[in-house]
């Protein structure tokens, strides 16, 4: 639905949320062949995200604690992309995960089920924010092939019809910049100022789509991908330095609606090779947000038994927050440890493919 609105809209999200949300859990609770007195605990998102969605789903999550008399596990939302690949694949502990999704774009140590370093993340846009207004803008959903999809997954398959991926240039970002943050916002704008020299070059008018539109999808996402890379390889070239993994178990994990994006996939697992990395990427049905990585953080920390709520004035207390980073910041021990780093070639071996 949200895809043919060209964005999520707060208010409408909320209405469905609200109107759905009590038939969802019926119905999760029908196919396990459970009733609400055999669960232990409840798991609910409470940060971050819209403020609309969260009430519903927080205030639904302490309704039913309170009616079933269950301790309620308040979840952090990028914690639980972080730790949804344990779920299919053992990982041990620590880990680099990468989280690119519409919202966010970041780097973080997984040190256990509680504890998180935060590396890097988007100083603006997040990747798939800046996918889905570029995709908007080029007109992709008047071609019959993209008219119900996503903008991040219009422009991945888009590349893919390129008849030259070298026509339109991105400048590398970031560059003079000694730490693992990301950012989207050139790429957006250079698109843009593309897309109108385009449109006024071949005189497009209404809902005429450019020419060589396929060309700058395959352009923006190289670009993209080689952004995303080389502040992933610095994170690991920093998590090498310090010594902060046991060698020979260093692992990345990649999460996030974005992480669905193939050629990323496929150029992360280039890095990771490079880099003496094991790469695992989370299953794509549960690489978009989802309430299956919610259950399975509230899992993780019952076993763990770690912020698990049993008071139910406790309960009552708990507040939504809108936005709340992840974990404890070491953005400015990346930046001080002053890494030089021989980006891995990446371009040759992913357009070979």
């Amino acid at each position: 639905m949200f895809s043919s609105l060209g964005g999520i809209i707060p208010s409408v999200a909320r209405v469905l949320h609200k109107n759905n949300i009590t038939k969802t859990c019926e119905n999760a609770l029908r196919a396990a062949n459970l009733t609400l007195k055999d669960i232990d605990a409840i798991a609910t998102t409470v940060k971050p995200g819209l403020p609309m969605s969260l009430r519903v789903g927080t205030q639904f999550g302490k309704y039913l604690a309170q009616i079933g008399k269950k301790p309620l596990i308040p979840i952090h939302h990028m914690e639980a992309h972080a730790l949804t690949a344990r779920m299919s694949r053992e990982i041990n502990f620590p880990y680099l995960i990468l989280l690119v999704s519409g919202a966010h774009c970041l780097l973080a140590i997984v040190d256990n089920v509680n504890k998180f370093y935060l590396l890097g993340t988007s100083v603006n846009n997040a990747p798939g924010e800046m996918f889905d207004k570029v995709a908007r803008r080029l007109k992709l959903k008047n071609i019959p092939e993209f008219r119900t999809l996503n903008g991040g997954l219009a422009i991945e398959i888009a590349a893919k019809k390129a008849s030259n991926t070298e026509q339109f240039f991105f400048p590398p970002v970031m560059t003079r910049y000694d730490d693992c943050n990301f950012s989207f916002s050139s790429f957006l704008t250079l698109c843009n100022k593309y897309i109108e020299l385009e449109e006024r070059k071949h005189n497009i008018v209404g809902d005429a789509v450019i020419p060589d539109a396929y060309n700058l999808c395959a352009a923006l996402q190289l670009a993209t991908v080689t952004h995303i890379c080389h502040r992933t390889q610095r994170a690991m070239e920093f998590v090498n330095k310090m010594s902060l993994f046991p060698k020979n178990k260093q692992t990345l994990v990649v999460s996030g609606g974005v992480a669905c994006n193939n050629f990323l996939a496929e150029a992360l697992n280039i890095v990771s090779t490079e880099l003496g990395y094991s790469f695992i990427r989370t299953p794509p049905k549960l690489c978009t947000d989802n309430g299956t990585m919610i259950a399975w953080n509230g899992i993780e920390k019952w076993i763990a038994d770690v912020d698990i709520i049993r008071n139910p004035n406790e309960i009552e207390k708990i507040e939504i927050e809108k936005t709340v980073p992840l974990g404890e910041n070491w953005i400015k021990k990346v930046e001080a440890a002053k890494l030089k780093c021989k980006w891995v070639k990446i371009k040759k071996k992913l357009l070979n493919n």
